[in-house]
């Protein structure tokens, strides 16, 4: 698999392989898989068992993963999920801010995703590019509709109350986490990244694809 997201008539996969091997949130549930079923021995067909965190590789968080009572991820509106984005380069430490997110024009790019990594990463590191709650607060009132980075969470690994997390959602902004953005210019792209419909969920895998609009 090249580190480099993989392009097929003009769009871009930008998710993450899974496999065993991708690095988990410390405490959360590793992905682990096995066939019940095999040709090889017999069957008609192969047939295979998931054990996964929802969150592992290139997911959407549901409202319901921070708000109590909120929409799980099987009952969100899709549209925020498809259309126009804008992919802005942000920095490679520390964490997205204000300064990062000047001069898009949400009304025509109202999704956005964060380019913070040169090079794709499956493994988890603590240290990774979050967004600042002023960040975030901003995004919120500008009518984003979603956010995207290509790191493991909103908010920095050891944050108690993700602050980050709750100003976007509160604001209706759908997110997206480990997205793989290495390789990918800075610009005006449509983006496809639907979650499954994985009813009362906190989170879902999504197959996230980028095709450039220039």
């Amino acid at each position: 698999m090249s580190r480099r997201s993989q392009r097929s008539r003009n769009w871009i996969d930008i998710s993450q392989p899974v496999d065993a091997s991708i690095g988990v949130w410390p405490g959360d549930t590793p992905f682990t898989v096995n066939f019940t079923w095999k040709m090889e021995e017999g069957a008609a067909c192969n047939v295979s068992r998931v054990i996964t965190s929802p969150h592992n590789g290139t997911h959407a968080d549901a409202p319901l993963h921070f708000l109590p009572g909120a929409e799980g991820i099987g009952e969100v509106d899709l549209d925020p999920y498809l259309g126009p984005c804008w992919v802005a380069e942000g920095p490679r430490s520390g964490q997205v801010g204000i300064e990062h997110l000047q001069g898009i024009d949400y009304e025509r790019y109202p999704r956005l995703l964060v380019r913070t990594r040169d090079e794709n990463r499956r493994d988890f590191t603590p240290d990774f590019v979050s967004i600042s709650v002023e960040a975030a607060t901003s995004l919120a009132a500008s009518g984003a509709r979603l956010v995207g980075l290509d790191t493991p969470s909103m908010d920095p690994c050891d944050s108690k109350d993700m602050p980050a997390h709750h100003r976007l959602l509160e604001g209706g902004v759908a997110l997206l986490e480990n997205l793989w953005l290495a390789g990918v210019d800075p610009g005006p792209y449509e983006l496809i990244a639907l979650p499954l419909r994985w009813s009362g969920l906190d989170a879902s895998p999504v197959r996230a694809l980028l095709r450039p609009l220039s």
